[in-house]
């Protein structure tokens, strides 16, 4: 359903001047005082739900039905084990948008607001439900000098962003696309289409071997299921939610790109620890189980709220207000480009800053 807010800009608000990433074209301070006092114009609330994916793939080296499965399943590899990512089962999700919110205005047009992704539970009491991100130290060879032992029950289920190689990329890649190229299809860090997320300079990387490179990625959401407690065996046809990091600079960018393109991708993995051929990990309704079209089961869902449309220039989440979120959008993007460089210079920075402080509303 499509439900159209439309906010209009206070009565004494002056002309606006500029929008939320703008490239400046005047001297730096100068351009923050012309950024800090552009007004918002009307801008269009949307509500928007999709309750079923264009595209859910099971991202995994033996797959021999890619697109097809009914049942889509997440794990890791042995821990330590150099042959294939640590992140090997994988789940690839895509949405059309464009129908609901409108593609093609231009990325900083568009300011998510409210992100959640939902998938469902199709194996029964197999897993234990973890709501907290675990280190990447209980995922490297217990013989490993750096070995910490998970110290709760369960491993979580991340969702990430989606990256693309040997030519693929958002538009291109389908649900039966190459899993990879040759010469070898099995080895690590070759999926056409994987779990990624960003560094600190707010590029996007590979996330599927992070046990192995030793690094905690960012995740866009940590698996939440608010029937039950954290420990507990989860039952089948459970739904789990994913809360985006929606203050997050480098994801509300990712967001934006997404919307403006009208395809928006996501990747929800674990690493749940499994034996070679063999282990207990959780398995996701995917759109072809034949439960589905009868309302049994449930695939893959996205709910976005999205302010489209220019608002004053701090106010980086379009909310009427310059507070504590827009705030956090730049301290959270400091020293990189993205929706905290309000100046449009290239750089989250003291500029920045000083316009959020200047223009504070609370």
């Amino acid at each position: 359903m499509l439900v159209r807010q439309r906010r209009q800009a206070p009565p004494s608000a002056p002309v606006p001047t500029a929008r939320v990433g703008t490239p400046a074209r005047c001297a730096a301070l100068a351009c923050v005082g012309t950024l800090l006092f552009a007004s918002a114009t009307p801008a269009d609330t949307i509500h928007a739900s999709f309750p079923t994916p264009q595209l859910d793939r099971w991202m995994y080296p033996f797959n021999a039905t890619p697109g097809t499965r009914p049942v889509i399943s997440t794990f890791g590899s042995t821990p330590g084990a150099p042959e294939f990512d640590s992140r090997d089962g994988q789940f690839v999700m895509a949405f059309a948008t464009g129908a609901q919110v409108p593609s093609g205005l231009g990325a900083t047009s568009y300011t998510v607001t409210a992100a959640r992704v939902t998938i469902e539970y199709a194996n029964d009491l197999v897993v234990a439900y973890d709501p907290t991100q675990d280190s990447w130290r209980a995922f490297v060879a217990a013989s490993d000098p750096e070995f910490v032992a998970d110290s709760d029950t369960g491993q979580p289920i991340e969702l990430f962003g989606c990256g693309f190689r040997s030519g693929f990329n958002a538009t291109n890649f389908l649900e039966n696309s190459s899993y990879s190229v040759p010469p070898n299809p099995m080895a690590p860090g070759v999926r056409t289409a994987f779990a990624a997320s960003f560094d600190s300079s707010g590029a996007l990387v590979d996330v599927s071997n992070s046990p192995r490179q030793r690094f905690d990625p960012l995740a866009f959401g940590i698996g939440k299921i608010d029937s039950l407690a954290a420990g507990s065996l989860v039952p089948i046809n459970t739904p789990m939610h994913f809360d985006l990091d929606v203050s997050h600079a480098s994801i509300q960018q990712y967001l934006r790109e997404a919307l403006d393109r009208g395809r928006m991708f996501f990747v929800a993995t674990s690493l749940t620890f499994v034996e070679q051929q063999g282990g207990s990990f959780p398995a996701f309704y995917a759109k072809e189980h034949s439960l589905v079209p009868f309302g049994l089961a449930h695939p893959a869902k996205l709910e976005l709220t999205v302010v489209t449309g220019t608002c004053a220039s701090a106010d980086i989440n379009c909310d009427g207000l310059v507070n504590g979120f827009d705030l956090s959008a730049v301290l959270s993007n400091w020293g990189a480009p993205g929706s905290g460089d309000i100046n449009g210079d290239g750089i989250t920075d003291g500029f920045d800053l000083s316009a959020v402080l200047s223009g504070w509303s609370g």
